[in-house]
């Protein structure tokens, strides 16, 4: 007979071995689900013990009949998708793996970012129509060296990126009400206000967190405000992004593209999400990825260990490292 449950609500890894071969020693039985929407979780995981979440939401009313658990582990950085303070006031803790993909996240974005800006799909589409000139741009390639690279947040990963990006020539600019000029300025980033930051950039990338004060930062007002051969790049949570409102930009000539890391809907949380769904989807000068920004084999190990460590701590009556507090009211 097991000491303790620890079901994983969902995962997309192939395998649960890892998490069986950190937690199994102690005496855990390691349920692996697919709950992904996160819909009759609190059923399936009722006599849970612990709770590993990847895309499963888990809002307060699954949380209130969760009575045995202890612990909420994401299998990532962001808790937007767990009650973070409903855990709490039903006795459990929340943990999370903030130093997960911080290169990966920083590569990608900056992967986007030039792919953009040297419209390398666009000639790609050419060269296979069977036209080879330069003069066939659709938006004149601006020079790396010079231009503006503009980010909103300036969390971890934005500062790994900026640090990365200086290299190639790019003056960087970053809003984000939270951190200092002078912590700015240590890694040779402008602190700037949002009206700056979208007036003035060449590039700008969406970094922040998906919170009540960052849902649509990136509205119809702010795209607008954009220099007609800006690009937008996001690799954060797609809530971020006004899908709507980046369309009609897109579609309208007021900036000349965008990649995506996620749209707005996030199809990985969904059963049955087809392009149609986004009309994004149908324009050329938008890309999208499939939430892979994180993805790197080395990332994604390192991040199933500290879940599942996590989850230890907690079942052992330790103090898990990476704990997520609730946010002040």
């Amino acid at each position: 007979m097991s000491k303790f449950k620890v079901y994983v609500s969902d995962y997309d890894y192939g395998n649960i071995d890892i998490e069986k071969s950190i937690l199994e020693p102690i005496e855990a039985e390691v349920i692996g689900l697919q709950c992904k929407t996160g819909e009759g979780l609190a059923e399936l995981a009722k006599d849970a013990d612990a709770i590993i979440q990847q895309y499963a939401k888990i809002p307060r009313e699954t949380i209130e009949q969760l009575k045995n658990c202890k612990i909420i582990a994401r299998y990532g950085i962001g808790v937007d998708i767990v009650d973070v303070e409903a855990a709490y006031e039903n006795g459990m803790v929340v943990t999370n793996v903030p130093d997960y993909c911080l290169d990966e996240v920083a590569d990608h974005a900056i992967s986007m970012s030039f792919m953009l800006m040297r419209s390398i799909p666009f000639y790609d589409r050419k060269v296979h129509q069977g036209s080879y000139q330069w003069q066939d741009w659709n938006a004149p390639i601006p020079r790396m060296r010079g231009a503006i690279y503009g980010l909103v947040g300036f969390g971890r990963i934005a500062q790994n990126l900026a640090r990365k990006i200086m290299a190639f020539g790019f003056e960087v600019i970053a809003f984000d009400p939270y951190i200092s000029e002078s912590l700015m300025n240590s890694y040779g980033v402008k602190k700037a206000d949002l009206d700056t930051l979208f007036r003035t950039s060449n590039i700008i990338n969406v970094l922040t967190p998906h919170t009540p004060e960052t849902y649509h930062i990136v509205d119809e007002e702010n795209l607008k405000k954009m220099r007609k051969d800006a690009y937008l790049v996001g690799v954060s949570r797609g809530k971020c992004i006004d899908n709507k409102a980046l369309y009609k930009a897109l579609a309208e000539g007021w900036i000349a593209g965008a990649a995506l890391d996620d749209p707005e809907e996030e199809p990985m949380k969904m059963l049955d999400w087809t392009p149609d769904m986004n009309p994004l989807f149908k324009l050329e000068n938008f890309f999208c990825t499939p939430h892979i920004a994180y993805a790197s084999l080395g990332a994604l190990n390192e991040c199933r260990h500290v879940a599942a460590n996590n989850v230890k701590a907690a079942l052992l009556g330790q103090t898990p490292q990476d704990l997520v507090k609730p946010r002040k009211k």
